[in-house]
C-alpha cells in the first residue's frame, strides 16, 4: 500500500554557531509534524462496517476500526443523530478501537478517526453508516413519574418499566440512558426498588424552584439478548416551596416550616399504643376532602372495642395503606395532650383545612419520637429519604452493585387505614 499521500519530509534545522559569536540561526519551514494539515487516511485506516446507503450494520455487534501497519489511531468519536455518543476502548499500539457501549437500532451514526503515520504527521477520517432493525421485537419501555407539574422538594422521580430487568450489566445500560437534568444542578442518583422499579432522588431534598427534565435514551439501545430500548415520554417538573410538617409524638404537637422558618403550630394525637403511627420520613401523596374510614380496612375485628366506620374530611394521605393527617373533631380533648388514633395524625377540622390547604405533593412529614416502626424505604408510598445516602447510591447498577429491595404491595394502595 503506498503511503506518499501521508508522509511529511521533516526539515532539518541546522544550528550556525560562529567561532566567536554566541547566535543561533534556527532554519527551515517545516514545523512540528501536528501543525501540518491532516492527510486523507482512507487508505490507512478500516472500518467493521460500511459507508452510506448499502448494507446496513448489525447493530448486535460493535463498531470496530483497525489501522494498518504504516499507522496509528489516536482518536476515535462517533455519535448518533440524537447525540448520543457510543464509548469506546483503544488499544495500546492505537491499531485497533472498538465500542463498549451498544449501537442504536435504526440510527445513523457520524464517525471521525483522527491518526498519524511514522512520522506523526496527523491524518483523519470518517464514516457515516446506518444501523439495521434488530432481529427481536420485544421492547422495555418507561413510563416516568409523576406526571409534568410542581412537586414539594420531597418528590422522588420514578421509572417504571414494563418488563423486568435483573442482570447488572443490563441495568447499568437502562440506567445510563435515565436522565434527570435540574437547574439548579445537584448530585442524584437512581436506586432499582426492584426488577422494573426505579427511584431518583438528590443527596439532600430538591432546591425551591428547581426545573427538572426527566427523558430516556434508551430508543434504539440494545440492553440485553432480544431486549431493545422503546420509547419514553419525557416529563417536566418544578419544585415549589420547601415545606417540612415536623410531627413529634411525645409532645403531641406538629410545627410546619416553610422554606425553614416556622408557620405553624397544631396540637396533634398520634397513634396509641398497638397502633403507633410510624416514625420517619414520609412524602404527602395526594389530597383528599373526604375519605370513609373503616377499622375492618386494617384488620380490626368488627363490633370489637377498637372498631370504628367515620367519615374524615381534610385528609393528607402519606402511605398507600392509609395513613393520614386529617380532621378529628372526635378527639379534640386529646390533640396536644394524648394519642388516641389509629396510626393517623389527627387535628380540629380547622387546623386541618389549614393543613390540606397549604401542603403540596411531594412535601414532607416527617414523624419523631413515636414508639413505631421506621416507615419504610419502599412498597408503602415514597420513604426513600429514611435510606441514608450511601444506603441510597447502593441501590444503583453504576455505584458498587445492586441491592434489592421488596416489591411494592401495590394490592394495599387505597385502603384507608386509620383514624
Amino acid at each position: 500500500m503506498s503511503t506518499s499521500p501521508r508522509h511529511r519530509t521533516l526539515v532539518s534545522c541546522i544550528l550556525l554557531v560562529a567561532s566567536l559569536g554566541t547566535g543561533a540561526i534556527a532554519c527551515g519551514s517545516g514545523g512540528h509534524p501536528l501543525s501540518a494539515e491532516p492527510y486523507d487516511a482512507a487508505d490507512q485506516i478500516s472500518f467493521n462496517t460500511a459507508s452510506g446507503d448499502s448494507a446496513k450494520a448489525d447493530p448486535d455487534k460493535p463498531l470496530e476500526v483497525t489501522a494498518d501497519d504504516d499507522g496509528r489511531i489516536t482518536d476515535v468519536t462517533a455519535v448518533d443523530a440524537a447525540g448520543r455518543y457510543v464509548a469506546g476502548e483503544l488499544s495500546a499500539d492505537g491499531t485497533r478501537w472498538h465500542s463498549t457501549s451498544p449501537l442504536a437500532a435504526n440510527a445513523r451514526y457520524t464517525v471521525r478517526v483522527s491518526t498519524e503515520d511514522e512520522d506523526g504527521a496527523p491524518g483523519r477520517e470518517g464514516l457515516v453508516f446506518d444501523t439495521g432493525r434488530p432481529l427481536t421485537k420485544k421492547r422495555l419501555n418507561v413510563t416516568f413519574g409523576p406526571k409534568t407539574g410542581t412537586y414539594g422538594v420531597g418528590q422522588p422521580v420514578t421509572a417504571t418499566l414494563n418488563v423486568p430487568v435483573k442482570d447488572k450489566a443490563a441495568r447499568a445500560v437502562v440506567e445510563r440512558a435515565l436522565k434527570v437534568d435540574s437547574t439548579p444542578s445537584v448530585e442524584g442518583a437512581w436506586h432499582w426498588v426492584d426488577d422494573k422499579e426505579l427511584h431518583y432522588r438528590p443527596k439532600e431534598y430538591w432546591p425551591t424552584g428547581a426545573t427538572l427534565q426527566v427523558r430516556s435514551n434508551l430508543e434504539g439501545i440494545k440492553i440485553g439478548d432480544r431486549l431493545w430500548g422503546g420509547r419514553a415520554k419525557p416529563v417536566k417538573l418544578t419544585t415549589g416551596d420547601k415545606v417540612v410538617a415536623v410531627t413529634d409524638a411525645a409532645t403531641h404537637q406538629m410545627t410546619v416550616y416553610k422554606n425553614d422558618k416556622v408557620i405553624n403550630e397544631i396540637p396533634i394525637t398520634t397513634g396509641k399504643p398497638g397502633f403507633d403511627t410510624r416514625n420517619g420520613v414520609k412524602v404527602v401523596l395526594g389530597k383528599e376532602y373526604f375519605v370513609r374510614m373503616r377499622g375492618t380496612s386494617i384488620g380490626i375485628a368488627r363490633g370489637s372495642a377498637d372498631d370504628y366506620d367515620l367519615p374524615v374530611y381534610y385528609a393528607t394521605r402519606v402511605t398507600w395503606s392509609g395513613e393520614y393527617v386529617h380532621a378529628a373533631p372526635w378527639s379534640t380533648g386529646s390533640q396536644g395532650y394524648a394519642n388516641v388514633s389509629h396510626g393517623c395524625t389527627g387535628m380540629s377540622t380547622g387546623n386541618a383545612e389549614w393543613f390540606f390547604d397549604n401542603v403540596r405533593e411531594g412535601d414532607i412529614v416527617k414523624v419523631v419520637n413515636s414508639h413505631g416502626a421506621t416507615m419504610a424505604p419502599f412498597g408503602n408510598g415514597f420513604g426513600d429519604w429514611n435510606l441514608d445516602w450511601q444506603k441510597w447510591r447502593e441501590g444503583s447498577a453504576l455505584a458498587g452493585g445492586t441491592k434489592e429491595a421488596p416489591s411494592p404491595q401495590q394490592q394495599a394502595r387505597l385502603r384507608p387505614e386509620s383514624a
